[in-house]
């Protein structure tokens, strides 16, 4: 029935399904708060990221083959990354900073492209696997930063979510492969 038996295993997949619907719920409050017309891209964000824990929960319980998942997640999360930090990056303070998560996000998405669209996904290493995240939360460290750089306003709180949903989506999508290709070597 589950496709991950150990505990660590569903840990990591139960901590990251948990931890993105809070924060998609506190975004989709955070759109029902400031109103559509000032939080749109958010709801467009929230859609794939929503897309993204379903199909997670789908891989979980062997409903949806590996295959499917990888190149689904994949373009999901690269569509995320192309929308929300290269062709509409928020405001940075400094101009370097806003460089830095510009070259940060186009590896992103070049590794997303290299590492999840390929066939041959089991001849990926955890290393090459956890690249991937390491990057995004990179991302979201930078954007944490400028974040505290900028004066505080009603939409702090709310910020300080969103930048965290989509490294918390990547970990879940690598500890989903990481422990699928532990099962495919044994």
């Amino acid at each position: 029935m589950l496709r991950f038996n150990t505990k660590t295993q569903i840990f990591d997949i139960v901590i990251t399904a948990v931890a993105g619907i809070a924060s998609v719920g506190v975004m989709l409050y955070g759109v029902a708060h400031f109103g559509l017309k000032e939080a749109w891209p958010e709801l467009v964000l929230n859609v794939f990221y929503i897309a993204c824990l379903v199909m997670m929960w789908m891989y979980f319980f062997n409903r949806l083959e590996t295959q499917r998942f990888n190149y689904r997640c994949s373009v999901c999360v690269g569509i995320t990354v192309l929308l929300r930090d290269i062709l509409f990056p928020p405001p940075l303070a400094f101009y370097s900073l806003h460089l830095v998560c510009l070259t940060l996000s186009v590896l992103l998405l070049l590794l997303l492209t290299y590492f999840y669209a390929r066939k041959n996904w089991q001849s990926y290493t955890k290393r090459n696997l956890w690249t991937i995240c390491v990057v995004d939360m990179l991302i979201a460290t930078l954007y944490n930063y400028d974040i505290y750089l900028e004066p505080i306003n009603e939409y702090t709180d709310y910020l300080l979510i969103e930048i965290w949903i989509r490294p918390t989506i990547t970990y879940g999508l690598v500890a989903c492969f990481a422990k699928e290709k532990e099962t495919v070597n044994q």
